[in-house]
């Protein structure tokens, strides 16, 4: 059975690994001929440590490619690999140029801890270099009427490779580079710079151009998606010199009053005139409605009045006749 002190003794030169840590994305792609730069981060303990580069799998069979205490005045650009590291940031960076299909496979981010119980803290990433094409957005959007560029990324076999770009679905909306690299019409410019990457750029963007598209180098070609969105409709906004060519508002004045006094006074008569004439008209309405109502109570209170009388033909001695004059609605009894 193993003893504590044994156990301890085993899992020392790994627990720098868990305090302190090397971080990078796990997988990076290019395309042949291209290059590549990769960030790896660390933790402050390890500012002042030596940082490298190595290829391979496992820490024990990393080929060390470049590491931060060689000293070089070559320019980084002209480097196979080059490596930079900023404490103030806790990075280092590694850039890989001219890379080959061959190259593709796994790096390792490494920090050199030294000393005989404790083994490198780093990150592993995988790289991947594609022999074809790529672009740098899969997916354009431009307002109507502007311009808009498409980047398309090929590999450096292709260079010298024909370029097209096409409309998704329709082979005669083609347009390829010349012998110069370039094309150029009242709609599209194309233009190849032989350096891995030629653009599309289209000059005024209309709504039919919404589409899916095609970059093409030799037999590779990849998609990409144009979106046109409509111009917005403004509406002018109203300002203090919209005013400015209004005539200026006339004052009222005494002369301007006395003027217009005979039209005024024609206008008062007028309205009281017709406001008489109203008057009278109600007047006469509830008059007559007045009258025609009173005649049936009256004939009503008759009746209630000698209701009580016997209809023997002795009692008609003192019956009453009641007259009723039509034109004048007057009652009369005798």
């Amino acid at each position: 059975m193993l003893q504590p002190s044994t156990i301890t003794l085993f899992l020392l030169p790994w627990i720098p690994a868990f305090l302190c840590k090397v971080t990078t994305e796990k997988e990076f792609s290019v395309l042949e001929g291209g290059s590549l730069t990769i960030p790896c981060h660390y933790e402050p303990q390890y500012a002042s440590y030596v940082k490298y580069w190595c290829q391979g799998r496992t820490r024990e069979f990393c080929t060390t490619l470049a590491q931060t205490d060689e000293h070089r005045l070559i320019n980084p650009a002209d480097e196979k690999v080059s490596i930079f590291d900023d404490p103030v940031q806790l990075v280092f960076t590694v850039t890989m140029n001219d890379m080959k299909v061959g190259e593709s496979g796994w790096y390792m981010c490494g920090v050199e801890i030294g000393g005989v119980w404790n083994i490198d803290d780093g990150a592993f990433t995988n790289i991947k270099v594609i022999d074809g094409m790529s672009v740098v957005n899969s997916m354009i959007s431009g307002e109507e009427g502007s311009s808009v560029t498409i980047e398309c990324l090929y590999s450096e076999k292709y260079r010298e490779s024909e370029k097209k770009w096409c409309r998704s679905g329709d082979k005669r909306t083609c347009r390829s580079t010349g012998s110069d690299g370039s094309y150029d019409d009242s709609s599209v410019a194309i233009r190849d710079d032989r350096t891995g990457a030629f653009t599309v750029t289209f000059k005024k963007l209309q709504m039919k151009h919404t589409a899916w598209y095609w970059c093409s180098a030799g037999q590779h070609k990849i998609a990409v998606q144009l979106l046109v969105i409509p111009q917005p409709t403004t509406i002018p906004a109203v300002t203090s010199q919209s005013f400015q060519n209004l005539p200026p508002a006339k004052a009222i004045t005494r002369e301007s009053w006395s003027g217009n006094s005979p039209m005024l006074a024609s206008v008062v008569v007028c309205s009281s005139v017709i406001f008489l004439a109203v008057m009278a008209i109600l007047a006469i309405k509830f008059w007559k409605l007045h009258k025609s109502d009173r005649v049936p109570r009256e004939v009503e209170e008759m009746k209630a009045k000698f209701s009580g009388y016997s209809r023997d033909a002795g009692d008609f001695q003192n019956a009453a006749v009641l007259f009723l004059n039509k034109d004048t609605q007057d009652v009369q009894m005798y």
